[in-house]
């Protein structure tokens, strides 16, 4: 991890890197064995912010939670603790409990009968300025703005004394008003209790004060305050899948099944429509958006999913209304291969773009795909999450499992992928060529207690015309990857990689795992 990655580029020059080892790491929300999770606790949104330092996570009953990277600023107090950190290797991010607010209510939609529920569907880091943080949140309906900032905590922590100390060096007083007759000073006010309201506790001498000095305010705590900026409402006559940051730091999109929306992070009462998939007569809709994102640094290139496993590409630059894509990215369905489940498990559930812009990560129910933006051709390597529930698709349709929306992650450098599964289970795959990679890990505090013992190798497409089409993971048929029975139920969908180290947060139930390699 830190001070590895020059390894690592020297190691993909000579070949694939060697797998990752990966270690727990800390877990928040962690429930005893047998407790009963509510449904407002889990975990429903996962996002680190750019730098790293910041992860936010969303729930179902509408609150946010932030938490703050720690190891970097205890061990960053003097050169000799950084060295010694470095030299050991034992550094690894570690996070803490910093603030939580809740960001959404449930409402009720009275013209079209209809509940929206609280649940955080995702969240977007904006960028930071002026010490605050900048993060977007949305539920089905409403997305909001927020602003996160330290508060300093003002009090008065020194005022004019009593007799003793009135002429001395001025200090706090804690002397009460003395019995006796009322004392008259010489602005004709009272000394007593009753009739000083500016100092109930302090007492002034007889002839007054000589040197009236005002109360010194001091901020001696910090509170961390969020307040919500703005708030984006009734643009969405359906529920909103994505919300996705500019790299330009004015603008975002949001998108529901139909439309996807253009704003200005200023204006709350105004997007601009760029993208409406809605045919004239809704019987005719074939597909439906599923996600989309900004390109991470070309401010006018955005991408978006679809329920038919198609990517598109569109340019901002080409139309005010961008209906039409500038590429498609879709795989050409084998032939003979068509059955009941084709389009449904084809639907793509999320997408990312790698760091560099170059690849799109995209997750359908079964696989993983890494698309180039040059090829439009097909996918470069397609990733088999867990192939052995194949067999049992009819089961998952009847359970609705086979709807489940799985996100998918990328490593900062770009040499790995990772995504959930069921049984709490997530894998990691290495996606540089020649890379034979395949870990599945397990959301607990030992992760490699479901380990595979013998990854499948890779095996190249011959008969396929993309020869550098790489399909990898696949087991054979079985209750899961070490013959254990399977626990639909238990499904890991929300996970997240570090931006810059091999570290992923993933999110069971109620409870926040976090790992290292």
């Amino acid at each position: 991890m830190d001070g590895g990655d020059g390894g690592e580029v020297a190691s993909a020059a000579a070949g694939p890197p060697a797998p990752l080892d990966w270690k727990f790491s800390q877990v928040f929300g962690e429930r005893t064995a047998g407790e009963e999770v509510q449904e407002v606790d889990i975990i429903s949104a996962i996002e680190f912010d750019k730098t790293g330092d910041h992860l936010a996570t969303g729930d179902r009953g509408g609150r946010v939670v932030l938490f703050e990277r720690t190891d970097t600023k205890e061990h960053g107090r003097n050169r000799r603790d950084i060295e010694r950190m470095d030299y050991s290797g034992s550094r690894h991010p570690e996070f803490r409990y910093k603030t939580e607010f809740q960001s959404h209510e449930p409402e009720f939609d009275y013209l079209k009968s209809l509940e929206i529920e609280e649940k955080i569907n995702k969240i977007r880091w904006c960028q930071a300025a002026n010490g605050a943080l900048f993060l977007l949140s949305t539920n089905d309906k409403t997305i909001k703005f927020w602003k996160v900032q330290e508060k300093k905590v003002k009090k008065i922590s020194e005022m004019n004394v009593d007799t003793v100390k009135a002429a001395g060096n001025g200090s706090i007083a804690s002397s009460s008003v003395s019995p006796g007759p009322k004392q008259c000073l010489a602005n004709g006010s009272y000394a007593d209790r009753s009739y000083n309201s500016l100092s109930n506790d302090l007492s002034f001498p007889p002839g007054g004060i000589s040197s009236l000095r005002l109360p010194v305010v001091t901020s001696s705590e910090t509170n961390l305050v969020a307040r919500c900026r703005r708030v984006y409402a009734h643009a969405h006559d359906y529920h909103i899948n994505s919300i996705s940051s500019n790299s330009d730091g004015e603008t975002f999109i949001s998108a529901d099944d139909l439309r996807i929306n253009l704003w200005n992070l200023e204006i709350s009462n105004q997007s601009f429509n760029i993208v409406d998939v809605k045919p004239t007569n809704m019987e005719d809709l074939t597909e439906v958006i599923t996600s989309a994102e900004f390109h991470p640094t070309h401010c006018n290139t955005l991408a978006y999913s679809s329920s038919k496993g198609s990517i598109r590409l569109i340019d901002l630059r080409q139309s005010a209304l961008c209906d039409s894509h500038s590429k498609l990215f879709e795989e050409q369905e084998a032939p003979g291969s068509r059955s009941f489940f084709t389009e449904i498990i084809a639907s793509i559930s999320d997408i990312k773009f790698a760091k560099d812009g170059r690849h799109i990560l995209s997750r359908d129910y079964m696989t993983l795909k890494l698309w180039d933006i040059n090829m439009d051709s097909g996918p470069v390597a397609t990733f088999q999450v867990h192939e052995y529930l194949r067999p049992k698709l009819c089961d998952l349709y009847e359970n609705d499992s086979i709807f489940d929306k799985f996100e998918c992650c990328l490593s900062g450098d770009g040499h790995r992928v990772a995504t959930g599964s069921y049984s709490n289970l997530f894998r990691v795959f290495g996606c540089v060529p020649g890379s034979t990679e395949a870990t599945t890990l397990e959301a607990s505090k030992n992760p490699m207690r479901r380990q595979v013992q013998t990854p499948s190798r890779p095996s190249r497409s011959l008969s396929s015309s993309i020869t550098r089409v790489v399909r990898r993971g696949a087991e054979s048929p079985g209750a899961d990857a070490n013959g254990n029975s399977f626990d639909f139920t238990t499904k890991l969908l929300h996970l997240a990689w570090h931006p810059s180290e091999n570290s992923i947060a993933c999110a069971a139930a109620n409870s926040l795992y976090m790992y290292y390699a």
